[in-house]
């Protein structure tokens, strides 16, 4: 196992399956410390030879329509390595403006919100 540049376990086992956190959240306002980090896991999942499921956790980062616009960029970049991908800390407004940004960009994701945690890793790995 080895830690990604997030800071997570890479594989993640997780009930029987493996998913990749992309811990972007706590970055509150900083959105340099945000671009950082979103540039170096895409670097990472790219020069990885499988698909994954994502588990995206933006808690406590505040989604600016520049947050919002990279955020799908990074998600259209790494498309063909994504089987699906859940949010959670994505409520209200921003989950209805992430939803339709996505949809507006042409990208093809199997994706979903949650509130808590557990229930984002579980739908990511049951495979219905």
């Amino acid at each position: 196992m080895m830690k990604s540049p997030g800071g997570s376990i890479f594989p993640y086992p997780y009930k029987g399956g493996e998913i990749h956190c992309l811990k972007y959240g706590s970055k509150y306002t900083n959105e340099a410390a945000l671009f950082t980090v979103m540039q170096q896991e895409e670097a990472f999942i790219l020069q990885m030879n499988r698909k994954l499921k994502i588990w995206v956790d933006l808690y406590h980062t505040t989604i600016t329509a520049r947050v919002l616009s990279e955020l799908v960029n990074h998600l259209r970049n790494l498309e063909e390595r994504i089987v699906k991908v859940s949010f959670v800390g994505v409520t209200g407004i921003n989950r209805w403006r992430l939803q339709r940004q996505l949809k507006r960009s042409g990208v093809h994701l199997i994706f979903s919100f949650y509130a808590d945690p557990e229930e984002a890793k579980t739908w990511l790995v049951n495979e219905h």
